[in-house]
């Protein structure tokens, strides 16, 4: 695997937000804990050559965005806001697992909170106080984070309503580019496969 990154400035706040690779919560429709990434996204990680135009790195917290920018040869900031859905009492649980009327008012009411978790009306707010703090300044930022944090990021750049947010399909190990002149955010790209 090789990485270059190098340093570029402009007018602009170019985001690349990297999804992380597989784990087996992903793939098998479960609340995450903060778990490994699996052997798929270990596999996939390996055949990837990943190139980083970039003047900073910002990385989730949890384990399995730690290991995809290892594995893609990134080192950068540990940065809180990054970090996945808090999913409480329902992490560890699959969809099937979940009384139906919770299910269904998670998938449908952007206020509904797990037990002892958060929002999707919190997680938009940490995004998009996170996009404001980033979007001070020209430069380009590379973000390894995680479905939900992307999502955050494209219904926060479109100013589509918070409601669309589970109409936002994001990968592992795929790319989403916005970019911020002014204060105003635009999407330049979803959902990119990285190889």
């Amino acid at each position: 695997m090789t990485t270059n990154i190098t340093a570029v400035s402009g007018s602009v706040t170019r985001v690349t937000l990297v999804s992380h690779a597989t784990t087996e919560a992903l793939r098998r429709a479960r609340f995450n804990s903060d778990e490994s990434v699996d052997e798929i996204g270990l596999q996939a990680l390996r055949r990837i050559s990943y190139t980083a135009r970039t003047d900073a790195v910002e990385i989730a917290p949890e384990l399995r965005a730690r290991q995809t920018a290892e594995g893609l040869g990134l080192q950068g900031e540990i940065v809180p806001e990054l970090a996945d859905i808090a999913y409480g009492g329902w992490a560890g649980l699959t969809m099937d697992e979940l009384p139906e009327s919770e299910l269904g008012a998670w998938l449908t009411d952007t206020s509904t909170t797990p037990p002892d978790g958060e929002s999707i009306d919190t997680v938009l707010g940490r995004v998009r106080r996170w996009m404001d703090r980033i979007g001070t300044e020209p430069r380009r930022v590379c973000a390894v984070t995680h479905p939900s944090v992307v999502r955050a990021v494209v219904v926060t750049a479109l100013d589509a309503p918070p409601h669309s947010f589970w109409r936002v399909d994001i990968p592992p190990l795929t790319s989403t580019t916005v970019h911020c002149r002014s204060g105003r955010w635009t999407l330049r790209a979803v959902a990119e496969k990285i190889t």
